[in-house]
C-alpha cells in the first residue's frame, strides 16, 4: 500500500507553539507548525541551528509539552510517553555499567514487561550485531553503539519511530552505512520514520517527503517530495536532480537565514540619528 493512501494521517501536528520563559523574557522557538505524516512514510526535517527541529520532535514523543497546539497519533492526543513511539536520540545513551544485551531489556525491566526474543534476536542481526551481546558500550565503536541504540528502539515494535539526529556525530562512512541500515529496516517494517538532519543529502537519501523549517521562530516554511525510487542506491545521489534539489534547499534555508538577518537589523537602523 502507497505511504499516502490512507485517508487519516498516522500523526497530525496542529498548530504547535512552544514558548520557552527565559531570564530575558519569552522566546518563541516553535510558531504554530501544522503537518500530516502519513503511516509508512519517512518524513525528514532540516533547518538551521535553532530553528526548533528538535523542540518539534520531542513534543511528537510526549517528552516535551507545548504551549499551544497539539500533536495527534492515531486520531488521540499525545499527552506523554507513548509505547507506539521509539526514540533515537543524537548520542546512544547506553549505560556503561551494563552490557549491549542488557542495554536493550533495560526498558523492559523498567515496565516489567517480557521482551520478544526472538524479534531482538533478528533485530540485532539485521544491524550486525550478533555476537556483540556481552561487549560492554565501551568497547564498541560510535557506529556500533547507534546500532545498539536503534535495536533498543526498534525492541518495542513501535508503529513511529523518531530520530534526532542520530548520525551526526559519525564519520561520513559510517554515516552512509547507518543511512543504508536506516532504509533496510524500513523496508522490512514499513515503520513510520520522522528524522532530523542537519544534513540535506541524508534528508534526500532517506526521505519520501523533506520538511525545511525556519530560523527561529521555527515555522515550516518548505515541503518537498522526494521522487526517487527505494531502494536507493548511491548512484542516485550523484544526478542532477539532487543537485537541483539540494541546492534548492539550501537556497531556501541560507536565504530565509538573511531575511531574518535583514529584519532584525532594520530597528536598529531606523534609531539611528541622521547625520
Amino acid at each position: 500500500m502507497n505511504a499516502m493512501s490512507s485517508l487519516e494521517p498516522k500523526l497530525r501536528i496542529k498548530a504547535a507553539t512552544k514558548v520557552y520563559q527565559t531570564g530575558s523574557g519569552d522566546l518563541l522557538a516553535l510558531d504554530r507548525c501544522s503537518l500530516d505524516i502519513h503511516a509508512g512514510e519517512i518524513v525528514t526535517v532540516v533547518g538551521p541551528s535553532g530553528s526548533g527541529k528538535t523542540t518539534l520532535l520531542w513534543a511528537m514523543s510526549g517528552l516535551h509539552g507545548l504551549t499551544s497546539g497539539e500533536v495527534v497519533l492515531d486520531g488521540k492526543v499525545i499527552k506523554g510517553p507513548n509505547p507506539q513511539i521509539g526514540m533515537v536520540f543524537q548520542e546512544a545513551n547506553l549505560l556503561p555499567w551494563r552490557n549491549v544485551d542488557a542495554n536493550i531489556r533495560f526498558p523492559f525491566e523498567i515496565k516489567g514487561e517480557k521482551p520478544d526474543e526472538a524479534w531482538i534476536e533478528s533485530l540485532m542481526h539485521r544491524v550486525g550485531l550478533d555476537g556483540f551481546g556481552k561487549k560492554m558500550p565501551r568497547e564498541l565503536s560510535g557506529g556500533m553503539q547507534q546500532r545498539v541504540a536503534l535495536v533498543r528502539a526498534l525492541s518495542f515494535k513501535p508503529s513511529v519511530l523518531l530520530m534526532d539526529e542520530p548520525f551526526g556525530a559519525l564519520d561520513a562512512f559510517t554515516r552512509e552505512e547507518m543511512n543504508h541500515l536506516v532504509e533496510e529496516i524500513y523496508l522490512d517494517t514499513r515503520t513510520t520514520i520522522v528524522l532530523i538532519t542537519h544534513s540535506i543529502e541524508e534528508a534526500i537519501f532517506l526521505g519520501d517527503r523533506i520538511v525545511v523549517m525556519s530560523a527561529r521562530p521555527g515555522r515550516i516554511a518548505h515541503l518537498h517530495d522526494v521522487p526517487f525510487p527505494r531502494p536507493r542506491a548511491m548512484d542516485i545521489m550523484s544526478t542532477r536532480e539532487v543537485f537541483d534539489l539540494t541546492n534548492t534547499i539550501k537556497r531556501e534555508i541560507v536565504g530565509d537565514q538573511q531575511s531574518k538577518a535583514r529584519i532584525a537589523q532594520r530597528p536598529a537602523a531606523a534609531a539611528t540619528p541622521a547625520n
